[in-house]
């Protein structure tokens, strides 16, 4: 399909969900918070307790994890981490890598607040921790100590589990976390877009270069958890964070944010702390009635995929979101623009760092795994990277290799010839594109060193 008819449809079929939301019947109050980030107080909220899915929300504890590994000297952003056969089996947003591919920490930790990809997700966890069920305990670990009271995780990438749970409270107390204990990495939050070789991924938050002074922090969205956000801005110095949780769709969610700042701007101080707020004993809502049940598949994923392609009229904002001084008049509403800013994508790459002698961190070897001996980028010679500087790497590293990338189109090729009026076209068009990205790739080599712990396989949601 043609791009232009591509975007007319898709428009369609993201108003249709919008109208969707609004028609199905009488809305749901669920939850949400602002407070202010460094008093942590309780600006306002409602039902900030009760239990929630948070779904790729979850995003923000597997960074805070691997932050504090880094933090402990356990690992540093440059230990290149390694894609395993389990994690290549996550299903999607996902960046497609082929199991033994090697990406640096700093590169998939950038991957994953941008493009929240749940492979990569799986990767670091078993890169930290050895194995996804350790990096479980880790992440719970965590909560405890952050008083994160109706949290529970399972998995580093949020996919619905429903022992997977947490609260509107307990991930501003996440995102609070981590502005005060890792200011130095407080620019993963506000990267607009990453670079991969001939590829550009947008940043699913909807608030940068948006709302004035947005500047983070993470998306989330399954059908049981409905479309969910933590985000934070600053206005003259002072920094909010406002989390919602179950709206019916990315546009609505987006605007209760952008509303909910604007009332907390205009708010001086509330009654409560994070810590203060009651428990709750709830059980989490599903809200896959409300938010799937009477949609189809088309209209989800176009939904979601209007998070993360840029709209045809764009407006240059730079890196992240825009520059704002508050004004001393009374509280007035921000209606978000539908235009999409354009965003200078930062350059990722897959590879280790030129020159790296250190260890190449992945999940314990268990039967039928990738071998110990594995490269990471097979069929590739092993000395192209061995002269460049850092910084050479970082400009020139390839988006995808040959043989590291997992090409989707192959797995289809039955079915498009069983349809060779519209499959096959689809996927001449995608191999030209797998194709035409791995030819600006470079090479490089990496023996993965296994972790103690053993990795199982995990429910796909």
């Amino acid at each position: 399909m043609p791009f232009g008819a591509y975007s007319t449809a898709l428009r369609a079929a993201i108003a249709l969900a919008t109208l969707l939301a609004t028609a199905l019947g009488p809305a749901r109050a669920t939850p949400y918070l602002v407070a202010d980030a460094s008093s942590g107080q309780v600006l306002f909220q409602n039902e900030a307790t009760a239990v929630w899915y948070p779904a790729s929300l979850t995003k923000l504890m597997t960074l805070y994890v691997a932050l504090d590994r880094v933090r402990a000297g356990k690992l540093t952003l440059d230990t290149p981490l390694v894609m395993s056969a389990r994690a290549a089996r996550m299903p999607p947003s996902k960046m497609g890598f082929r199991p033994g591919t090697q990406v640096t920490l700093d590169n998939a930790l950038k991957m994953l607040m941008v493009h929240s990809p749940n492979d990569v997700a799986v990767m670091i966890a078993e890169g930290v921790s050895g194995s996804v069920e350790a990096f479980a305990d880790s992440m719970n670990e965590a909560a405890q100590r952050l008083g994160m009271r109706e949290s529970h995780f399972v998995n580093p990438n949020g996919l619905h589990n429903p022992d997977h749970v947490s609260s509107a409270r307990d991930m501003a107390i996440l995102a609070r976390a981590l502005l005060r204990e890792f200011p130095e990495h407080a620019d993963l939050f506000d990267i607009g877009a990453i670079q991969l070789g001939n590829r550009i991924l947008q940043n699913h938050n909807g608030l940068l270069g948006r709302y004035p002074g947005a500047d983070g922090m993470k998306t989330g969205f399954t059908c049981p958890a409905g479309w969910n956000i933590v985000a934070s801005a600053n206005h003259d110095g002072r920094r909010l964070i406002t989390v919602v949780l179950g709206a019916p769709s990315p546009k609505l969610r987006n605007q209760e944010a952008a509303d909910l700042f604007d009332r907390g701007f205009a708010t001086s101080g509330g009654s409560d702390t994070l810590e203060s707020l009651p428990a709750s004993s709830s059980t989490a809502r599903n809200m896959r009635v409300d938010v799937c049940l009477h949609r189809s598949a088309a209209v989800i994923a176009a939904a979601e995929e209007e998070e993360a392609i840029a709209a045809q009229t764009t407006v240059p904002v730079g890196r992240g979101g825009v520059s704002f001084a508050v004004a001393a008049a009374g509280p007035t509403r921000t209606l978000l623009s539908n235009q999409r800013p354009r965003f200078d994508p930062v350059r990722v790459f897959i590879g280790p760092v030129a020159g790296w002698k250190g260890p190449v961190l992945a999940a314990r070897p268990t039967e039928g795994s990738l071998p110990t001996d594995a490269k990471a980028y097979s069929g590739e010679s092993p000395t192209a990277v061995e002269n460049q500087s850092s910084t050479d790497a970082a400009a020139n590293a390839p988006a995808a290799l040959k043989a590291a990338v997992a090409a989707p189109h192959r797995l289809k090729a039955k079915r498009a010839r069983a349809v060779p009026s519209t499959g096959a076209k689809r996927t001449t068009s995608h191999s030209a594109a797998i194709h035409k990205t791995i030819k600006s790739a470079r090479s490089g080599t990496g023996t993965p060193s296994a972790h103690a712990s053993a990795a199982a396989p995990i429910n796909k949601q």
